[in-house]
């Protein structure tokens, strides 16, 4: 399963920026005066709960049978195991033996869709104040820890999930295990370190959103996309409300949502389920629980009745640029094979200079210097399939827009042809091998699924599904969803431009 996108670098930050908010850049490796101490000078946090665990009968790893481990037909690799402490925390296990390092993540069901109307940007604020530390650890030591003994972190939100990750080699593995799982329930937050906090995502926000007309025009196209459902607020939160983030709202979030039984862990590297099992039980065995967690229900859109426009003009545009973004079904809620379909439609229309937009605009009328599309169903709800383009120097925004509203009219009409069905399934499979060769990338991709209501088995198999795209279902989908009544038209343009 994958988000496609592809777009210019510069583009494909300014869509992606909306769908996840990642904080800086990862925490870099020590240079060569760092201090490496011993793993075992770290004390257990089992340690700590040895009345706990001594209650409790010892639980067991239960080894696949023989023979019943099964593989993804399209790729050959074996299909990750996975298992669920007593708590309710679900373990992922992805084994990666080219070399002695594991990344290890720890995904919370909570994104910012899941935050109190009027409180965004809440998911996005705790996630930072993860870092402000706990008894055992204060404000600091986490990080300086990961990075004395070599490791990259870093932590990321979106609306589905938020996440924390470290990459380290194996044998320091347990070190982040005891950090990650003590943070889990144990951050220590007060009005001084939580309000500080504040004025540093404003500070993100302004950097990221404010001073990017790219940014602010996802935002405002996003808003419309969604009439009712909580994607249209950004990720990051609207200013007005993250200004009046309190201490006591980030501390109701904390207890609400961070909590084992809403979390996964993901282990990719270097180790096997076997090998994981006791260390998962030592260091997040011994997390308590609250038990039930909050149902993941959020509003949804009525009926959608009318296309709907932006044209944001800003002085500070230096590549005007047409979007569209239309409704449409994720992995998690569309109806079977849909999504897959619309990763297959999303590779035909722009997944290239072989694709549609991009061969008719760029190649043959010569009227963009670029287009391209996406698909976005990594989602628990509704995501959406869109197309871009930039203009060709003279070329109005409005004449691309008519293009590309051509090149899909032709497509609804006509169909898509079995070849052209056969090279994109070829195309999204060889992505999706290539992709393994990123320890980290094989983590998140799980980590997204399973955080969105998947399983760890339809996670696996998404090339064997995308194999068994036919021409008919990419054209279903096109006609079912390429409607402009669920669609948004952005327009990102300088002032002088339009006047």
């Amino acid at each position: 399963m994958r988000s496609t996108l592809h777009l210019s670098s510069a583009l494909m930050l300014c869509l992606a920026m909306p769908l996840l908010v990642a904080c800086g850049e990862d925490t870099p490796a020590p240079g060569d005066d760092a201090q490496v101490p011993a793993v075992d000078a770290v004390q257990s946090a089992a340690v700590q709960s040895a009345a706990v665990q001594d209650a409790l009968p010892p639980q067991q790893y239960v080894p696949r049978p023989d023979g019943e481990e099964r593989v993804v037909e399209a790729t050959g690799q074996p299909i990750p195991e996975s298992f669920t402490l007593d708590n309710g925390l679900q373990v992922v296990v992805i084994e990666d033996r080219r070399a002695p390092v594991v990344t290890h993540m720890v995904w919370y069901r909570v994104g910012s869709a899941d935050e109190p109307r009027g409180k965004s940007g809440i998911a996005h604020y705790l996630e930072h104040l993860l870092f402000k530390g706990t008894e055992k650890f204060p404000q600091g030591e986490f990080s300086a820890l990961v990075a004395r003994n070599g490791g990259r972190e870093n932590a990321f939100t979106s609306y589905d999930y938020t996440g924390y990750f470290q990459r380290v080699a194996r044998d320091r593995l347990p070190l982040v295990m005891e950090l990650e799982a003590d943070r889990m329930t144990g951050i220590v937050l007060t009005p001084e370190n939580t309000l500080s906090e504040r004025d540093v995502i404003l500070e993100e926000r302004s950097a990221r959103i404010e001073n990017d007309p790219g940014a602010l025009l996802a935002e405002q196209m996003n808003a419309l996309l969604y009439l009712s459902h909580p994607y249209g607020t950004p990720i990051i939160g609207w200013e007005h409300e993250m200004a009046a983030l309190t201490y006591q709202d980030a501390l109701d979030f904390y207890r609400t949502y961070y909590d084992p039984a809403n979390a996964t862990l993901i282990v990719a590297g270097d180790i096997n389920a076997a090998e994981l099992f006791p260390l998962a039980v030592e260091f997040y065995g011994a997390v308590p629980s609250k038990g039930d967690m909050p149902d993941r229900v959020r509003p949804q859109d009525p009926p959608q009745r009318a296309a709907r426009r932006v044209i944001l003009e800003d002085a500070r545009v230096e590549q005007p640029y047409m979007r569209r973004a239309y409704l449409a079904p994720s992995y998690a809620n569309g109806a079977p094979g849909e999504a897959e379909a619309l990763d297959v439609l999303s590779e035909i229309i722009g997944g290239g200079a072989t694709a549609r937009i991009y061969k008719s605009l760029v190649v043959d009328q010569k009227i963009a210097v670029n287009a391209s599309g996406w698909y976005m169903g990594s989602s628990l709800d509704d995501g959406s399939i869109g197309f871009f383009a930039i203009p060709a120097e003279g070329v109005s925004l409005e004449a691309v827009e008519e293009a590309i509203d051509a090149e899909i009219a032709t497509l609804i009409a006509d169909g898509v042809t079995p070849e052209e069905v056969e090279r994109a399934r070829r195309t999204l499979v060889a992505d999706a091998i290539f992709a393994q060769d990123s320890q980290q990338t094989m983590a998140r991709s799980y980590g997204v699924a399973v955080s969105t209501g998947l399983t760890v088995e339809q996670a696996a198999t998404w090339p064997d599904r995308v194999l068994a795209v036919t021409a008919e279902d990419v054209t279903a989908a096109a006609r079912k969803y390429l409607l402009k009544e669920r669609s948004v038209t952005g327009l990102l343009t300088r002032p002088e431009e339009r006047s």
